[in-house]
């Protein structure tokens, strides 16, 4: 090999030149830790125990964690839930009607039978027994939502056939409900 000035180097094979290694090792004392002088000890063995116990405490106590977290808001989901809200007082105006005589074993949307001394209201929207207070005239009736589908169109809500009488509904004519809260 020609040096800078042009005189030859010497060198022997055997002999690992640092510029030819790529690690700190020579290649034939890659084999193993055991090679290296690597021996895994007791207190090695201790040290991994530690880590090993110190990360399963710290998972543990993020479970922990975690399940507080749920609990908590479970409770105060149930706290502030709609359940407990005082409904509107005021009235509304509905176009209402009879929806006619109940048929043979007439099954509601809400799960309820149909018979001809029913009390009870279809609604769209309102869930299944929300309880209303109807008002035509100077009558006033409690009763509940019992069915979501409208038998007539052009309607806002519908009453049994009993309910109507009582309400005196031949025809749609436009009725006052609200919401019936515990002072009424």
């Amino acid at each position: 090999m020609a040096s800078s000035w042009g005189q030859v180097e010497q060198f022997d094979a055997r002999v690992p030149h640092p510029a030819r290694c790529r690690s700190r090792f020579p290649p034939t004392h890659f084999r193993g830790h055991a090679a290296r002088g690597f021996r895994q000890t007791s207190g090695m063995r201790d040290v991994l125990g530690q880590r090993l116990l110190v990360l399963a405490a710290v998972a543990l106590l993020g479970i922990v964690v975690a399940l507080a977290i749920v609990e908590r808001r479970g409770r105060d989901d149930a706290r502030a839930g709609l359940t407990g809200a005082p409904a509107p007082a005021g009235w509304n105006t509905a176009f209402a009607g009879s929806r006619g005589p109940a048929g043979d074993a007439q099954r509601t949307t809400c799960g309820q039978v149909l018979a001809d001394d029913s009390l009870g209201v279809t609604h769209p929207v309102l869930p299944c027994g929300a309880k209303l207070i109807l008002r035509n005239g100077d009558e006033h009736v409690l009763s509940e939502v019992i069915d979501h589908a409208l038998v007539e169109p052009g309607r806002q809500l519908e009453v049994t056939a009993a309910l109507g009488q009582i309400l005196d509904l031949d025809e749609t004519a436009e009725i006052e409900w609200r919401f019936a809260t515990d002072a009424s």
